[in-house]
C-alpha cells in the first residue's frame, strides 16, 4: 500500500489540526503549581541522595574492615 505525497502530506495536517485540538482541552498547571511541584522533587532527590551516599559509605568501610581481618 503506497501513499503519494499528497496524500502523505494531507494526513499530516490532518494529524496535526487533531493535536491542536487535544492540546486545547489540556487544564495547564499554574506557575505556582509547577514551582512547588519542582521544589518537591528537588528535595525528594536530595534526600535519597543523601542517604544513598550515608548507606554506600557504610557499606564501603564495612567492606574494607571485612578485607582487612580476611587478610591478616
Amino acid at each position: 500500500m503506497e501513499f503519494s505525497i499528497k496524500e502523505k502530506f494531507e494526513t499530516a495536517k490532518q494529524f496535526l489540526r487533531e493535536v491542536r485540538t487535544e492540546l486545547k482541552k489540556v487544564t495547564w498547571p499554574s506557575r505556582k503549581d509547577t514551582l512547588s511541584g519542582t521544589l518537591v522533587v528537588l528535595v525528594a532527590v536530595f534526600i535519597i541522595a543523601v542517604f544513598l551516599g550515608i548507606v554506600d559509605s557504610g557499606l564501603s568501610n564495612l567492606i574494607k574492615e571485612l578485607l582487612k581481618r580476611a587478610t591478616s
